[in-house]
């Protein structure tokens, strides 16, 4: 089974989700026409922030050549919209594939279509890809514009050449404007909201980013970096029964759900989605050693479920299922906040057990993200959650 399938998992996020009422937000968008050189020194420095977790680089060297070529000739393109974070601090609501086809063009570099996953977690390693690794040909090949022939005979002025070898045509692409829509959110200060649901619908590039995409995309920090390295645990991947991370993030998103109860479940009212995007907000003010003890009494958690059965926390079909998961790591983990490790590993009939509960089915069988249904499902497996 592979983390690119996503019946591996029971999705609950069609009952979490809502729309955030964003007309009672303050939000401004400025539209600003900035050229190709400024957009790739944005890039570069940092003041534009393309999220490698976003999404995977997805375009060909064919799409990514024809934008090129639409800029040289003076072709509109389609806008870019940037999420104002801070001063001089932007991230790409949409147009990545845009603005890294750019970025990729300017450095003469073109990325393999089988590395972009190992590119991927560089870029989540280091925050940029290194320039050793950009110039590595195991990496990256050279950009060289590929472009169709339009009659029989009569070759494309551009197709081969590079940014080096524009000539005279060079200039004029590096003055080329692409309109940017810069949105920022005026009021409340602390309720990115408004902000989330921008990314929810204004991405586009066919298929929508989703919503644990959006929150590393809003949220990052040293917590979220964590939840990376914990995503990638072999013995979290044997819980799963999936060897490899989830392209869409969903394993880290059932992290993220496990801790936000964890620490915060007498806070808890819907949306799961809302609940978790102030969860990750305030979780960037996590110091250090607050985060290394989450990751210890993760640690803990998964050295103590190591010997159950492959299907605790699976449904019939062999999909992982959130709500066991997370009950039994909150019902387990809570006196370990208190600094009581678990002693022991758990017992396998008491998941049995907490799977054959009443009250805990019919708190898992409909309107999961209840607060009531949420709380009923943790006490239950605080009461019958056992180790030995």
């Amino acid at each position: 089974m592979t983390s690119t399938n996503a019946s591996w998992y029971e999705d609950l996020s069609e009952s979490e989700m809502d729309d955030f009422p964003v007309d009672t937000y303050d939000l401004a968008a400025s539209p600003n026409d900035f050229n190709i050189s400024t957009i790739f020194s944005f890039i570069e420095s940092g003041a534009v922030e393309i999220p490698g977790f976003q999404r995977n680089y997805v375009w060909d060297q064919k799409r990514a050549s024809k934008l090129i070529e639409s800029l040289i000739v003076g072709l509109p393109v389609p806008q870019v919209f940037l999420y104002e974070e801070d001063k001089n601090k932007f991230l790409v609501i949409d147009g990545q594939q845009r603005l890294l086809s750019i970025y990729f063009f300017v450095k003469q570099r073109f990325p393999r279509m089988e590395k972009r996953a190992e590119l991927r977690r560089i870029f989540e390693g280091s925050g940029k890809i290194p320039d050793e690794i950009l110039q590595a040909d195991e990496y990256f090949t050279k950009f060289n514009l590929q472009l169709p022939t339009g009659l029989p005979n009569l070759k494309n002025r551009f197709h081969n050449l590079n940014y080096s070898t524009l000539g005279e045509y060079k200039g004029q692409f590096d003055l080329r404007t692409i309109r940017n829509v810069i949105i920022k959110q005026i009021h409340p200060q602390d309720d990115d909201s408004a902000i989330y649901e921008i990314f929810n619908r204004l991405n586009s590039g066919g298929i929508n980013l989703r919503p644990q995409e959006i929150r590393f995309s809003l949220y990052s920090s040293k917590f979220l970096d964590a939840i990376r390295s914990m995503n990638a645990n072999p013995k979290w991947r044997k819980v799963l029964n999936s060897p490899e991370p989830d392209i869409h993030m969903k394993d880290a998103e059932f992290l993220i759900r496990a801790f936000a109860l964890l620490l915060e479940s007498d806070s808890y009212s819907p949306s799961m989605v809302r609940f978790l995007n102030v969860f990750s907000r305030k979780a960037k003010q996590l110091k250090d050693e607050k985060i290394e003890e989450l990751k210890s009494i993760f640690q803990s958690f998964l050295d103590a479920a190591d010997g159950l059965p492959e299907n605790s926390f699976r449904t019939s079909s062999g999909r992982f299922t959130v709500t066991v998961f997370e009950s039994v790591f909150c019902a387990l983990c809570k006196p370990a906040i208190s600094g009581s490790r678990i002693q022991g590993v758990i017992a396998a009939q008491s998941i049995v057990d907490l799977r054959a509960d009443k009250e805990f089915v019919d708190a898992s069988a409909s309107r999961t993200s209840d607060t009531a249904n949420v709380t009923k499902r943790i006490e239950r497996a605080t009461a019958l959650i056992k180790v030995e």
